[in-house]
């Protein structure tokens, strides 16, 4: 299938390493120029040059903290100045303090779960809409987390600010969709990425075990018997971000090995 997106331009979030790396990748593959953002610059530039290599795409990147409101504002200056805006909007973010609810309801906590999962992509999405609403073409793409549509045990600032930005999200999706601008989610489940490893490991330490034993029970889960991959996530993004999914907007997709046991989404 040709997903009509040589030559459109994507900015990508937590594009370094994992998921977003892994959709980078998968964009780039489709022709899709890149501006790819995340914290570690060093990374970032080999990741760039990397894409430009294989791909033969144009690439560039901003390093940047997107919880902080002055990154995001240098980015999207950056976006704006130097490629004219963007077509495509990944938003992808690292998960906020793994912990039960109590133990995560303080200030600092909660602050940093508000600023890390929900500001750091609705700044994006404000700072690009207007110019997608006016082109009449866009793509919006949160990568999240089936935490949004069932609750993870131990991980509660995740299972409070990823379902608030769907809801956001969500509400935002019918008042653009007459524009040409889609806006879905990705809920990936147990995946293997640094982050599921720093998981294993805080709850390996809680629990008394491994991380390969915690890894292993977590795999036991699911009905396809494993963890997915990165680029089994980034497929699903890249298609979410074509122009053949054009009438699919407003949803949250679970990419997660068929462990979510919901009949509706």
């Amino acid at each position: 299938m040709d997903f009509g997106l040589k030559g459109k331009t994507a900015v990508v979030c937590g594009a370094s390493a994992g998921i977003g790396r892994a959709v980078a990748e998968a964009l780039a593959a489709e022709g899709c120029n890149l501006y790819l953002v995340a914290r570690r610059e060093e990374i970032l530039a080999e990741v760039t040059g990397d894409l430009r290599r294989r791909f033969g795409v144009r690439a560039s990147f901003g390093a940047a903290d997107l919880s902080r409101n002055e990154d995001c504002s240098a980015v999207l200056k950056d976006v704006a100045e130097g490629l004219g805006g963007a077509d495509i909007l990944v938003t992808n973010a690292g998960g906020p303090p793994a912990g039960d609810a109590v133990a995560s309801s303080t200030e600092d906590r909660l602050t940093l779960g508000w600023e890390l999962v929900f500001l750091s992509a609705v700044r994006m999405v404000r700072g690009l809409l207007p110019a997608m609403r006016e082109r009449k073409w866009g793509r919006i793409v949160a990568v999240t987390s089936v935490s949004l549509l069932e609750p993870i045990p131990g991980l509660a600032l995740s299972n409070t600010y990823r379902p608030a930005l769907w809801g956001f999200l969500k509400s935002l999706s019918s008042e653009v969709a007459a524009d040409g601008v889609t806006i879905n989610a990705v809920c990936p489940g147990y995946t293997l990425t640094g982050r599921q490893e720093e998981l294993a490991r805080v709850t390996a330490e809680r629990g008394g075990t491994t991380p390969e034993a915690v890894t292993a029970a977590w795999a036991a889960t699911i009905p396809a018997a494993r963890l997915g991959r990165p680029e089994e996530i980034a497929a699903a993004a890249a298609f979410l971000c074509s122009a053949p999914a054009s009438y699919i907007t407003g949803t949250a997709l679970a990419v997660d090995g068929g462990r979510t046991r919901f009949l509706l989404a």
